[in-house]
């Protein structure tokens, strides 16, 4: 396991293609951003052994969305830390039911296309059922590490959060789930349920004040991320995405 240190107590958790992020609270216990795929709980309990944690100082589960890449270890992960978990409504009833996946068309792109097809198409619609604590809707403030502030970003998927911690001292870390990806570049999400809602939802992300970004896949940008995310999902949404 390559547990990487991205900020003082911000850590990426690098999975199969997929990130989850361990943010390190100290006596309130770690706060877990995404759950992986089904099998990557062990991946993720591991690297909170890294920290010189246990599996019940997982305290909390942020879902950002139902993809199976992010909430298919939800219902191991619950059973291993004891944790309450928390999403917005719309995806929080799709994993109550063990489904996690609505219609999903490429963005615009070659490497957009290529990857949906290589990656995407057949994407897993179901995942293992489990309960979700708490239903969490946009601007709502958790009382978390500081405060960790949820923003509804629909478009890549219609229940979609990204979580703004204003905590640790860090200027703001953006954890912006798919409603962005930094590979190959920060661009849009490679599939989308609403295209013109997903971009509408990247300059929504954008016009935020942050220092430190985090995506579902690809690196973080642990400075200077506001500046650069207005610069690519501006009013013109110049990014290689769209093209």
């Amino acid at each position: 396991m390559a547990l990487e240190q991205i900020l003082p107590s911000l850590y990426r958790v690098p999975l199969r293609g997929v990130n989850a992020f361990l943010i390190d609270l100290g006596d309130e216990g770690l706060v877990l951003v995404d759950a992986g795929t089904p099998g990557d709980a062990g991946r993720i309990l591991d690297a909170v052994g890294e920290l010189g944690r246990g599996p019940d100082d997982v305290r909390h589960i942020l879902v950002t969305h139902c993809h199976v890449d992010h909430a298919g270890g939800l219902a191991e992960l619950k059973e291993a830390t004891g944790a309450r978990a928390y999403m917005h409504p719309t995806d929080a009833e799709m994993v109550r039911s063990g489904r996690a996946l609505r219609p999903l068309t490429p963005t615009p792109g070659i490497l957009n296309r290529a990857t949906f097809w290589l990656l995407l198409r057949n994407a897993p619609s179901t995942l293992r059922a489990t309960e979700v604590e708490h239903e969490v809707l946009d601007g709502e403030l958790l009382a978390l590490g500081g405060d960790i502030r949820a923003v509804h970003v629909p478009g890549h998927c219609a229940g979609q959060l990204a979580f703004l911690w204003s905590g640790g001292g860090h200027g703001g870390v953006l954890f912006a789930a798919d409603a962005a990806a930094n590979v190959a570049g920060l661009r849009l999400s490679p599939a989308h349920e609403d295209l013109e809602e997903g971009k509408r939802s990247a300059k929504k992300l954008a016009g935020l004040d942050f220092e430190a970004a985090c995506f579902g896949h690809g690196r973080a940008i642990p400075r200077g991320a506001s500046e650069r995310s207005g610069k690519t999902f501006g009013a013109n949404l110049a990014t290689p995405a769209t093209r």
